[in-house]
């Protein structure tokens, strides 16, 4: 059992449950009526949050300017952004959308007090500290994956040969308000749900093995491995369903509390490296990662001593998503890592290959690829078949 000490980041203020949408003016109204809405490009205007909250900005008198994020948000993007809408002054950024919406909104929100290229402040990338001002930022996402909502880090992206995917992180840079309004989110297509719901899976799976978790992490990732239990079949198949999307957008928030305190494990330490050279969704990236990455993880992990806490914490996640109570726990273990393979490809989620990944490409995310947190280091080899499996 971990000691009870841990250091744990703020929270946004939360408001969740359907119907929670109709209290969006009254939060809006703390900053003022200048608002810069950040959008999907197609998404938000097909979806059911458009009318919903076009309704209140119109009643309630808020000067509104709109910036709709067409793909995974690149610097170009942002800086785009903060030219265009940064003499507006807005007192407060709204973000409707997905996990793309959100990180941009935050980088956007960022850095409009700084007016400079946000690439100067990315990890890895740029040489200068972000000091963590930034105009108030709301958060109302319509998938469940990322947790953005609940995140410090804003993630943008070049793709190409040479492109990355990087953090530009603060504490300060956690939103200050999310709605967590199932209504909001049930007409995300079942395949977004698919892969963003497996986003949050990793996630939470990650948190719960990082060598960085805490008692408090352990209590947040198993309550929200929970809630993907008994709601991401049910949320692809019936994206009405409003107690299953409910579910999954407390799984992806918490998704986000757990990552931003005790961070992540080798799915996304690949999966920035694969998503800097592909423009392949994030979640289609983690969900082909996770089946081969747990497995290889779960067998050195064996190797070692068959008491390993990390093992220990598979069996429990393992029990969780299993009906039968009476199993050893090795069962546990190879039921989730039999049940993610399974999940994959009755979700009908692609294989690396189909975006034109080949095993050339393998190699190089295998050396630039990041164990991070991952219960137990993987050499290049290991990783290279990691990789190879999951095409």
């Amino acid at each position: 059992m971990h000691k009870i000490s841990f250091s744990l980041a703020p929270t946004p203020i939360l408001h969740a449950g359907p119907g929670k949408i109709a209290g969006l003016s009254g939060i809006l109204n703390n900053y003022g009526k200048r608002i810069l809405l950040i959008t999907g490009e197609k998404s938000f205007g097909a979806s059911n949050a458009h009318a919903a909250i076009f309704q209140q900005l119109n009643d309630g008198e808020f000067d509104v300017r709109q910036f709709k994020v067409e793909h995974e948000p690149s610097p170009a993007m942002v800086d785009k952004a903060v030219e265009s809408f940064g003499t507006h002054n807005p007192v407060a950024i709204l973000a409707v959308g997905g996990g793309s919406v959100m990180d941009a909104a935050k980088a956007i929100s960022a850095m409009i007090p700084l007016d400079e290229p946000v690439k100067d402040y990315l990890e890895g990338v740029g040489s200068k500290v972000h000091p963590g001002v930034k105009i108030p930022f709301i958060a109302v996402p319509t998938t469940s994956g990322t947790g953005s909502e609940s995140t410090r880090n804003a993630v943008l992206s070049e793709v190409g040969k040479h492109g990355y995917k990087k953090s530009m992180r603060h504490v300060n840079f956690i939103s200050d308000a999310a709605i967590l309004d199932a209504n909001l989110m049930v007409s995300c297509p079942p395949n977004v749900t698919a892969y963003s719901g497996m986003d949050a899976f990793t996630q939470l799976l990650e948190s719960y093995l990082s060598n960085d978790s805490n008692f408090y992490s352990d209590l947040l990732a198993t309550e929200g491995l929970r809630h993907i239990a008994g709601s991401l079949r049910q949320a692809y198949e019936e994206g009405t369903d409003l107690d299953a999307r409910s579910g999954m957008a407390i799984a992806a928030y918490l998704s986000g509390v757990t990552l931003t305190n005790v961070g992540l494990g080798l799915v996304h330490g690949l999966a920035g490296v694969i998503g800097g050279y592909k423009n392949i969704p994030h979640g289609v990236i983690c969900s082909a990662l996770m089946p081969s990455c747990n497995r290889i993880t779960v067998r050195l992990l064996r190797a070692k001593a068959s008491t390993h806490p990390a093992l220990i914490k598979y069996s429990i996640a393992g029990k969780i998503f299993c009906t039968n109570d009476s199993k050893s726990a090795e069962y546990y273990t190879d039921y989730l890592l039999e049940l993610m393979e399974q999940w994959v490809v009755e979700m009908s989620i692609p294989k690396l290959s189909a975006f034109g990944i080949t095993k050339d490409d393998l190699r190089e995310f295998a050396r630039e690829g990041e164990n991070k947190n991952n219960p137990v280091p993987l050499n290049t080899d290991e990783i290279s078949e990691v990789l190879e499996l999951s095409m």
